[in-house]
C-alpha cells in the first residue's frame, strides 16, 4: 500500500506535471500534421480519392511530424507521443501504472483537441478515421498494426537506451523515419496508424469506430512484445530504475 502511495504521489509531483503538458503538446503537434495532410491531400484531388502521392505526402508529414514531436519532448516527458510507446515503456518498468494512465489521457485528449481544430477552422465534415481494407479480417489488421507498433516501440527502445549515449537529434529523426516507412508500407490497408491515440481522437471526431480496436489491440500487443524482447531477451537491464520522463534514466 505504502508503495501504491509513493507512486501515486511521485505522479502528480512538479516535474510529472510537466511531463503532462509536454506529452499533450506532442501530440497534438503530431496528429495535427498528420491527420492534416491526410485532409490536405484529399482536398487537392477533384474526386478526393486517395492515391500513390498521397500515401506519400501521409509518410513524409507522419515521419516529420513524430520526429520533431518526440525531439521536442524528449528530455521533459520522454516523448512519447503515443499511448502504444507509453505501454511498451510500462512492460519494461521504465514508467509507473499511474503515471501510464495519465499520459494516456493527456495522449488521447491532445489528438482529440487536434482533429476538432482541423474540422473547425477548415469547415469540414470530413475528418479522416483509419479503416482496414474490405479484403482484410480485423485479426489481420491487428496483425499488421502490432507489427509496425513493435518496430516502432523496439526503435525507441533503442534510440532512448542510455548505454548508447544522449538521445541528440538521431534518436528522434529514427523514431520518425520508422513511422513513415511504416504508411507506407500499411497505408493501404489499415491507414499505418500505430497510434491508439490519433486513432481515437479522428473516431471521436470523425464519428466513426467501426474496427477501432483494431488500432488498440494491435499496437498494446506489439509494444508489450518489444518492450520484453529488448530490456529482457537482447539488451538486459540489471537494475535500472524508472525515470519520471518514462524513459531509462541519462537519456
Amino acid at each position: 500500500m505504502a508503495s501504491l502511495g509513493s507512486r501515486l504521489q511521485h505522479s502528480i509531483t512538479s516535474i510529472a506535471l510537466k511531463s503532462y503538458l509536454a506529452e499533450f503538446i506532442s501530440t497534438f503537434i503530431f496528429v495535427f500534421a498528420a491527420v492534416g495532410s491526410t485532409m490536405a491531400s484529399r482536398r487537392m484531388r477533384e474526386d478526393a480519392a486517395p492515391d500513390s502521392s498521397s500515401l506519400v505526402a501521409n509518410a513524409v508529414a507522419t515521419a516529420f511530424a513524430l520526429s520533431v514531436a518526440v525531439y521536442i519532448s524528449a528530455n521533459i516527458s520522454g516523448g512519447h507521443v503515443n499511448p502504444a510507446v507509453t505501454f511498451g515503456m510500462a512492460i519494461g518498468g521504465h514508467i509507473s501504472v499511474p503515471m501510464t494512465i495519465f499520459y494516456w489521457i493527456v495522449q488521447m485528449l491532445g489528438s482529440v483537441m487536434a482533429c476538432l481544430l482541423l474540422k473547425t477552422i477548415t469547415i469540414s465534415q470530413y475528418v479522416p478515421v483509419p479503416g482496414i481494407a474490405e479484403e482484410m479480417t480485423g485479426f489481420g489488421a491487428a496483425v499488421l498494426e502490432g507489427v509496425m507498433t513493435f518496430a516502432l516501440v523496439y526503435t525507441v527502445y533503442a534510440a532512448s537506451d542510455p548505454r548508447k549515449g544522449p538521445i541528440g537529434a538521431i534518436g528522434p529523426l529514427a523514431i520518425g523515419l520508422i513511422a513513415g516507412a511504416n504508411v507506407l508500407a500499411s497505408g493501404p490497408f489499415t491507414g499505418g496508424s500505430m497510434n491508439p491515440a490519433c486513432s481515437f481522437g479522428a473516431a471521436v471526431v470523425g464519428g466513426r469506430f467501426k474496427n477501432h480496436a483494431v488500432y488498440w489491440v494491435g499496437p498494446l500487443i506489439g509494444a508489450a512484445i518489444a518492450g520484453i524482447l529488448y530490456d529482457n531477451v537482447l539488451l538486459p537491464v540489471a537494475a535500472m530504475s524508472p525515470d519520471i520522463r518514462g524513459i531509462p534514466q541519462g537519456v
